[in-house]
């Protein structure tokens, strides 16, 4: 499935980018570590996997992530596993019982939640500092919605509304 494989492309990603680029600017005035982008976009990515292949196959993906990682930066994969577990876990809290009455509700509340735990966890594990905090929610909330807002219209695409007539 393409979703289970970007999910995990995204982890090592944002991994290898932190390591390649350090620090990126995500607005004025605010920095974060480069991988921001790329875990923004992650927390999409693990809803579409835990909706179509479930909740195991989202934790193997995180530790697939985080063991090809691991390859980059020891430190990051472990600081981006364990953060990316964490917001999972408040993900199945917060995703799973509102996606059969608010898709796109559910998907936009638990990457809100997932990418405030994840960002302050990554932060306190790779560096000791919640430093960069705001310039990690405001790049990922970025990320996250123009990723959120692509996949309602693609999926608004795939099931129009019926055709109400004259």
């Amino acid at each position: 499935m393409l979703a289970l494989a970007a999910y995990i492309a995204t982890i090592f990603l944002a991994n290898w980018a932190i390591q390649n680029f350090g620090l990126v600017p995500v607005a004025p005035g605010l920095m974060a570590p480069a991988g921001v982008y790329f875990a923004g976009l992650a927390f999409t990515f693990r809803d579409l996997v835990q909706e179509k292949l479930g909740r195991a196959w989202t934790v193997a993906a995180i530790l697939a992530g985080a063991g090809l990682s691991s390859f980059v930066s020891p430190e990051f994969a472990v600081a981006s596993g364990v953060a990316f577990l964490v917001s999972e876990i408040l993900d199945f809290a917060v995703y799973t019982p509102l996606r059969r009455r608010n898709w796109i509700g559910a998907v936009l509340a638990s990457n809100a939640v997932g990418l405030i735990a994840d960002s302050a966890l990554f932060l306190w594990l790779a560096f000791g500092s919640l430093e960069f905090l705001a310039g990690q929610v405001v790049g990922k909330t970025w990320v996250t919605l123009i990723a959120v807002a692509l996949l309602w219209n693609w999926r608004r695409r795939l099931a129009p509304e019926p055709f109400a007539g004259p």
